[in-house]
């Protein structure tokens, strides 16, 4: 089936970002008739009008001044290449430069060493010629370039969390953070639903330790679904904050839309788009672009690939072939969502429908930059894919986006900070480790009870050893934990086993996962767009060596699974059902195209919240439950269906449903609509008894926690209970005919 669609462009009315602009009043804008840009320090000035060929301020930016200027937290939020960068810089240069700052007056925090390097020459090219000084701090900067000598501090350290954990133990370079004043937090969102966020969190508290007083915080987002939560989230309520929202200007977006079941046809179309163009292919997995880079190799000049298991030369490269003059296609995951300026391109392509639609803005972000009107393609494989494409556009239309969740009960990021206090302290009483951990507010949701438990258990474990009243760190926390001066405990990243494939010269290509290496698959694969065999494998260090194949039939993959639908999403597609149609102006073969997929749903499935009805199956009759609150809302209701349902009933979930087989031929769907109904009346600690632990090395310390407290977060942070038990209890169960719409509602 070929569905290629021709383009429709459309003016998108709404802007597609959540929230208004905050705006400060006229008097705060202007200073006796001038604009922000006449107020700045000289030297700024000239820097922006002469080197940077300012004249004066994007709105964002003048607002984003004033709120830093009068002391207060803020949460800028703009579109991709809105000056958010700029919004933050302006107003802390101007005031070190207005009152003479000595040393780190500036922290910038990133998610990702390769946006410091990113942000590293933009930052200089604002800061040097005004006399004001620049460093990165990242594990990829050479040791040596890591410090400076007595009073050469610079004004701006541009570093990750785990590399300030690190800076943070160095006694004679961390007494230079006492005159810090700011903290610049990019891609806030990055950070907040992860533990990573935790423990930022954690480091911005010790940092208002060393300085005496709470710093500025200054957070820089393009999507956040629930931005007043998360601008409190940062701040924590130390001083006041404000909240910059400038929603990008309404123009056209250009879509175009392929939708073909034939993967040959599927790269036949990506070819097409992207000849002689500047573009970005966004997919939704590894294996997918080596997959794709693979099969459109020789087919599409200057053809790269960019995702998080390729050397940081390769991405480098990738990231730089957008300089050339003859175009350049890069095949990318979602390393390239975030901020790293990659420039105007001709064309964004998405292969399969992103899960989010914070994914989706921040992707289509990339296009139209500039007052270019933006071109974004999908290449779809069914009609499923094109339903699920729309869903997201009217969710970005309508300034719908996921609200950020924060972990209720991060113990993992707890343990982390019981070792490293005691790194610290080097020994401290349970009441002084217990006081120590909980001042903290993102551990908040812990109890001290929860902490003694913790505790007890590290010491029964040996990772915690008695000296009387106090505690100090054990044999086993060493041996697990303790190589390289301890460094494991820095971070929260979990090293999962992945080995380095290395050359025999020594050039690092990048990383594979440990079951394929393992597997039989391995003597021949793709990596990096590129075919290799494997010829030696080293597995007391992780490292493989690998040679160049010549063979185009080699494949490689990596572990994890693609996180599905947001229940954004999927509500999306139920109003997209109920309607019958989109709200989108498509055309008269886009509508074929839906009338595919809507025709095959039985009638009334959009009418209720669990809509569960029979069809025909492999082993006899099949029960489809049907839910638009998610794959992961599904995943948990898969699971505790299948304990409910018990003997040999088989459940499965999807993003839009679940399906059992083998419940019996005697009303099988009013049985497991009965089912259903039951399990909204177990509490959430009866859910998790139920629930399978996954494997506590999916934590970085999931291993050393007693199972109590590690069960605790697994249902807080890992099937977030309290969100499933909500939708549950609230959501209406109705047994439908196959074809319309039947009885029992609940």
């Amino acid at each position: 089936m070929n569905r290629e669609i021709p383009c429709h462009t459309f003016q998108v009315k709404a802007a597609l970002q959540p929230g208004k602009t905050i705006r400060v009043s006229a008097q705060c804008l202007y200073t006796n008739g001038s604009s922000v840009f006449s107020v700045l320090h000289e030297s700024l000035q000239t820097v922006l009008s002469q080197q940077i060929g300012w004249t004066d301020l994007r709105e964002v930016q003048e607002l984003a001044y004033w709120a830093v200027t009068e002391g207060d937290d803020v949460l800028v939020i703009a579109p991709t290449a809105g000056g958010k960068s700029e919004a933050s810089l302006i107003p802390v240069m101007d005031d070190i430069l207005k009152n003479g700052r000595k040393g780190i007056s500036c922290l910038y925090l990133s998610p990702l060493k390769a946006l410091i390097n990113d942000q590293e020459d933009r930052f200089r090219a604002f800061c040097v010629p005004t006399g004001l000084s620049v460093m990165k701090w990242h594990g990829d900067v050479p040791k040596g370039d890591r410090g400076w000598k007595d009073d050469e501090a610079p004004h701006f350290l541009m570093i990750t969390p785990e590399s300030l954990e690190v800076l943070l133990q160095e006694k004679n370079l961390s007494k230079e953070l006492c005159n810090l004043r700011y903290v610049i937090v990019d891609e806030l969102h990055a950070f907040v639903e992860s533990e990573r966020g935790v423990h930022m969190k954690i480091l911005l508290d010790r940092l208002d330790c060393i300085t005496g007083s709470p710093l500025q915080r200054i957070g820089l987002s393009a999507t956040v679904g629930n931005p007043n939560e998360i601008l409190s989230w940062l701040s924590d309520n130390r001083r006041k904050n404000r909240l910059v929202v400038v929603p990008p200007t309404a123009k056209a977006k250009q879509f175009r839309f392929v939708v073909e079941d034939e993967e040959a046809k599927r790269i036949d179309a990506l070819v097409q788009i992207v000849s002689r163009k500047k573009a970005l292919v966004f997919v939704n997995s590894r294996n997918e672009a080596e997959k794709i880079v693979q099969a459109a190799s020789g087919r599409i000049l200057n053809l790269r690939i960019h995702h998080s298991s390729l050397s940081p030369g390769i991405r480098k490269a990738a990231e730089e072939a957008f300089s050339s003059e003859v175009g350049a296609c890069i095949v990318c995951t979602s390393t390239l969502e975030l901020g790293i300026d990659i420039g105007d391109l001709d064309v964004v392509v998405q292969v399969g429908p992103p899960g989010s639609v914070s994914s989706f803005l921040q992707r289509m972000g990339r296009s139209g930059r500039r007052e270019k009107s933006a071109f974004f393609a999908w290449i779809l494989s069914n009609p499923c894919e094109f339903l699920c494409s729309c869903a997201l556009i009217e969710c970005a239309i309508n300034k719908e986006v996921e609200h950020l969740l924060p972990p209720k009960k991060p113990y993992n990021v707890l343990v982390q900070q019981i070792f490293l206090f005691l790194f610290r302290s080097s020994r401290a009483s349970r009441k002084t480790i217990s006081r120590e951990v909980l001042s903290h507010k993102v551990f908040a949701g812990i109890s001290p009870g929860a902490v003694d438990r913790i505790l007890d258990h590290l010491v029964t474990g040996g990772y915690l050893t008695p000296d009387g009243e106090m505690l100090m760190l054990g044999t086993e926390a060493e041996r697990v934990f303790g190589r390289s001066n301890w460094k494991d405990i820095y971070s929260v990243i979990v090293r999962s086993g992945e080995f380095r494939a290395v050359t025999p010269d020594g050039d690092v290509v990048g990383t594979l996962d440990a079951r394929f290496v393992n597997s039989r698959n391995a003597k021949s694969f793709t990596l990096g767009g590129q075919s290799w065999s494997l010829v030696k494998c080293d597995e007391g260090h992780n490292i493989v060596v690998v040679v160049p194949h010549e063979s185009n039939k080699t494949r490689v993959f990596w572990a994890g699974a693609a996180s599905g639908f947001s229940p954004m999403v999927c509500s999306a597609v139920r109003r997209i059902v109920a309607r019958g149609t989109t709200s989108l102006p498509i055309g008269i073969r886009e509508q074929e195209i839906l009338v595919d997929v809507l025709q095959d749903l039985p009638t009334g499935i959009a009418v209720s919240d669990i809509c569960v009805w029979e069809r025909p199956g492999a082993h006899g009759t099949d029960v489809a439950v049907h839910s638009f609150h998610g794959s992961r809302f599904n995943h948990v209701l898969a699971l505790l269906l299948k304990e409910r349902l018990g003997g040999t009933v088989r459940v499965r979930s999807k993003d839009f449903g679940i399906i059992v087989q083998r419940v019996g031929k005697e009303g099988p769907a009013d049985r497991v609509a009965a089912a259903i109904r039951e399990i909204r009346s177990y509490t959430p600690d009866e859910a998790g008894k139920i629930l399978p632990l996954p494997s506590p090395e999916l934590w970085k310390f999931g291993q050393v926690l007693p199972k109590e407290c590690f069960g605790e977060m697994v249902a807080a942070d890992y099937y977030f209970m309290d969100d499933f038990k909500k939708v549950l209890h609230n959501a209406s169960v109705n047994v439908i005919g196959e074809h319309g719409a039947g009885a029992n509602p609940a």
